[in-house]
């Protein structure tokens, strides 16, 4: 049987309630032998701050940059809003990144049928929806230098943030996109501003470049970003995989999570390079819906994202496809029979946290039997 090193980081607020139930998600994997995991847990955000004065331990590094996965809850909260820039909660997820070289984060926005109508747009324009948005994640504006706040006198101040990007960086990201489009419905929209700015223009021409070089086979369209955030909201369904840069990725992912009724849906990966020995890639999975601070403690966070993030985990870091479909599968049969989390109830009786997770599972032993 299989084995593979886990690092769990559940992190702030609801992090550690979300995780818990991807922990049971886990032990039914071991117990239906599907694999064995080695698992391993340490802090990070808020409570790395608390316990180590940084965002993320060295400690905890070394466990990130071993393990064959990490799967991370989510960070940050009011009680560290006025901690300094450096130490913030956010840089834990900022340095594991950019440390495990995550340069490709994927998130998938998925329209699960039972929830079309917990969407902010009109059923048929979401039903059936399944759109991925593939993000550049270690260069651009988060992490281009200069980066500063400067005192001009009189009460005036500057601040600069640099937007940078080198040809590999986009063509590393570009072939992850092409891909990706390979395995679904071929093709790719890349999304950039080269109107106003010289990255844009620079990410235009790589992207071109390299679907002319490696992937002819794959329908490739150019749109502005603002124009495809338009579009996303307009007519959603004429998008299969989008290819953007850091910050547009971030803004125009949030936007699809909508899309779907809630970002307590959805999952993402965040990806490094394959290991030409070793074939194997470092990697986290991560709930793109934040600490919730609101919710924190009280068993209303919805774990759906953090359990389809550990679906990822089975798909992408180890070779699991069959029991990432499963888990998949499992998610859609428990909506439909119509259980529903706080965020998602759209006016019907909300389970908690542990319920949902406890449901997902039993569903898992009902296909289990059925196979």
């Amino acid at each position: 049987m299989a084995a593979f090193k886990v690092l769990l980081l559940p992190g702030d607020g609801i992090g550690p309630e979300v995780m818990a139930q991807a922990r049971n998600v886990i032990a039914w994997l071991e117990k239906a032998g599907v694999a064995k995991f080695e698992l391993d847990e340490d802090l990070v955000g808020g409570g790395a701050y608390e316990a180590h004065g940084k965002a993320i331990s060295e400690a905890a590094m070394d466990k990130a940059l071993a393990a064959d996965a990490v799967l991370f809850g989510a960070v940050g909260g009011p009680k560290w809003d006025k901690v300094p820039y450096d130490v913030r909660p956010e840089a834990g997820l900022l340095r594991l990144r950019k440390d495990l070289v995550l340069f490709a984060n994927l998130r998938p926005a998925i329209c699960y049928p039972a929830l079309a109508d917990a969407s902010s747009l009109k059923r048929e324009l979401v039903d059936g929806l399944d759109i991925v948005i593939v993000r550049e994640l270690t260069g651009g504006v988060y992490f281009g230098e200069p980066k500063t706040i400067t005192d001009l006198g009189n009460g005036q101040k500057r601040a600069v943030d640099t937007q940078v990007y080198d040809t590999y960086e986009i063509e590393r990201i570009a072939r992850v996109a092409f891909e990706l489009a390979r395995t679904r419905r071929n093709k790719v929209t890349s999304m950039e501003k080269r109107n106003v700015m010289k990255t844009g223009v620079l990410w235009n021409e790589v992207v071109t470049q390299v679907h002319a070089r490696e992937y002819k086979d794959v329908e490739l369209e150019h749109q502005l970003a603002d124009a495809g955030g338009m579009q996303l909201v307009r007519n959603p369904k004429q998008f299969d995989v989008i290819v953007t840069d850091n910050l547009f990725g971030d803004m125009l992912s949030d936007v699809a999570a909508m899309l779907t009724g809630s970002l307590g849906m959805l999952p993402s990966a965040s990806l490094g390079e394959v290991d030409a020995k070793t074939k194997k890639r470092r990697a986290l999975y991560e709930p793109v819906h934040g600490s919730a601070p609101d919710i924190a403690g009280k068993g209303l966070a919805n774990p759906i994202a953090m359990i389809g993030s550990l679906s990822m985990a089975l798909r992408y870091s180890f070779g699991l496809s069959q029991a990432a479909d499963m888990i998949e599968q499992a998610i859609s049969n428990v909506l439909a029979k119509g259980l529903r989390t706080a965020d998602i109830a759209a006016g019907a009786k909300a389970v908690g946290t542990g319920e949902m997770g406890e449901a997902i599972v039993a569903e898992l032993d009902t296909l289990a039997a059925r196979a």
